[in-house]
């Protein structure tokens, strides 16, 4: 009997991920030791600190994989535009490629300008500070992920870093004002996230599926809308995805991205409409239409984040490289194929391992999700960073992604809970009738255009005012109960606590990690 549990413990999937990671790591330990072997002015100290910073580095990017990408991925799984499996493997292969082909070869080492290396008094003390925030936000990270909680990176990283820099050289050395910015985007970024989801999806119910000819009219405004994914995509991967190939101003990314929606808008008009009008008039068949656009999006978003968001483990492994190399502090520093491809494969590992529970989180847990919310999400991610980076605000996308998400979680909530409003007053005016008649009546409702429907319930109003409430078709009882099965929360209220919590906690968690890590490195070895 132990024997089976014993073997039925070493096939379960905790442990092969287990396995496959530290295989991973061991496989990053040997080439780090193969790779300082071939520096010649490498021994002691510096030799330990770069296998060590190599290590710490795939981890972090390990981290970045498992927690970020969920941001991307997640709403096109929860709304079943497609699988886990499949999802995992488009992620992992568009991480990669974002990293590797745009990641840059030369990053920033201080992420954020959060402080200033000319005043830390020694390079040894550098390079110790710049592995110990990559190793404290990797922890924060790793615990972010096996609670569930979506986080910032690029906030985990930073926070660190500014932990570790008030170690090495006191609290004058932090750019305060870049800190409340961030403070700021805490706010900003889920709000605006959520802000633009909602008027998008409001948009979407409005023209399409709030009128009896859905087909045509999914015919008529689908190829706008992809036509605004275009753009903005475009105009997103011109001012953030391609920045170390290509880097445009906003006003000519917006111009390069205007010529593209007008392409894509000739090219799949007529298919689109085809498909449309070959579908059934339900939101069943008008969800289906949104499933590539999804896929698309979801493809770009992970190059994107793959090409910025791998800076935060290869900037500070950049930055070490460089120190351990020339003796020098650097605020930008070289990044060597050999760092973007082992920041590419933490990436893609991390996700293959341990990106499903976040995956799962963001496209299932928060909120129930179908394509077109989801698309609303997807699009809302992109406007938000493009309208921020024409303000100069500093915004998270994972902010806001969860804030989208919540926001048309809420939205949902909010209608639901109007409809349920309306549907007692339908049940009141319909005096006498049975319950075959006030379900056709209910069902002619829920199908009528909006301004139809104002018709139809200031006639309801009417009538609801005039009959006796004693003689409802329902029974209080009854209504009671219907009227709170729609009051539900559609919206988890522990996961947005939780949520929030982990963002609010992260930079200052992160910060004292990465100082006390600093301290016990410069006890033992202040030097290289």
């Amino acid at each position: 009997m132990k024997a089976n549990t014993k073997v039925a413990a070493i096939r379960s999937p905790e442990y092969f991920r287990l396995t496959a990671g530290l295989v991973f790591m061991i496989g990053v330990f040997a080439f780090g030791i193969w790779h300082a072997g071939h520096l010649p002015t490498l021994s002691g100290t510096g030799l330990l600190l770069l296998v060590a910073s190599a290590i710490v580095g795939a981890y972090m990017a390990m981290n970045i994989g498992a927690n970020d990408v969920a941001n991307n991925m997640g709403p096109a799984v929860g709304s079943k535009a497609v699988s886990m499996g499949w999802a995992i493997v488009i992620a992992a292969v568009f991480e990669a490629l974002g990293a590797i082909i745009a990641g840059g070869e030369v990053v920033s080492t201080i992420k954020g300008g959060i402080i200033d290396p000319a005043q830390i008094p020694q390079v040894s003390d550098f390079a110790w500070l710049m592995l110990a925030a990559l190793l404290g936000a990797a922890l924060w990270l790793n615990l972010a992920t096996a609670l569930g909680a979506p986080v910032s990176t690029t906030h985990s990283i930073i926070g660190a870093v500014m932990g570790a820099g008030v170690a090495a050289g006191g609290w004058g050395l932090v750019n305060w004002v870049t800190i409340g910015k961030i403070v700021a985007s805490w706010v900003i970024s889920p709000l605006l996230g959520g802000v633009i989801a909602v008027a998008i999806l409001y948009f979407i119910k409005r023209s399409i599926t709030y009128r009896r000819d859905m087909s045509q009219a999914a015919g008529r405004i689908m190829p706008w809308l992809v036509a605004l994914m275009a753009w903005a995509f475009t105009t997103f991967m011109l001012i953030k995805g391609l920045g170390a190939i290509l880097r445009l101003p906003i006003g000519q990314a917006v111009g390069v991205g205007l010529v593209v929606a007008a392409v894509v808008f000739a090219l799949i008009r007529t298919p689109l409409r085809r498909a449309a009008a070959a579908g059934s008039n339900d939101k069943k068949a008008v969800n289906q239409l949104f499933t590539w656009p999804l896929v698309f999006a979801a493809a770009l978003l992970s190059f994107a984040h793959g090409a910025n968001d791998v800076a935060n483990a290869i900037g500070p492994l950049a930055a070490i490289y460089e120190t351990i190399r020339t003796g020098e502090v650097a605020g930008k520093a070289p990044a060597p194929l050999w760092i973007l491809v082992l920041g590419a494969l933490g990436l893609a590992a991390g996700l293959a391992l341990y990106g499903s529970k976040l995956i799962r989180t963001v496209g299932k847990e928060i909120t129930e999700l179908d394509r077109m919310r989801a698309f609303a999400i997807a699009l809302s991610a992109t406007l938000t960073v493009i309208l921020a980076a024409q303000l100069g605000m500093p915004v998270s996308t994972t902010h806001v992604t969860i804030g989208a998400l919540f926001g048309v979680g809420f939205l949902r909530e909010y209608l639901k809970t109007n409809y349920a409003k309306m549907e007692k007053i339908i049940h009141a005016g319909h005096k006498g009738s049975d319950l075959d008649a006030v379900e056709a009546y209910m069902k002619a409702f829920e199908m009528a255009p909006v301004a139809e429907k104002r018709v139809m319930l200031a006639e309801m109003k009417r009538r609801a005012k005039a009959n006796d409430p004693d003689a409802l078709v329902f029974a209080k009882k009854e209504r009671k109960a219907m009227k709170k099965a729609y009051k539900s929360e559609l919206v988890k209220r522990s996961m947005v606590l939780r949520i929030v919590a982990a963002w609010v906690i992260t930079v200052p968690a992160t910060a004292v990690l990465a100082a006390l890590l600093f301290r016990i490195t410069t006890w033992w070895d202040p030097g290289l």
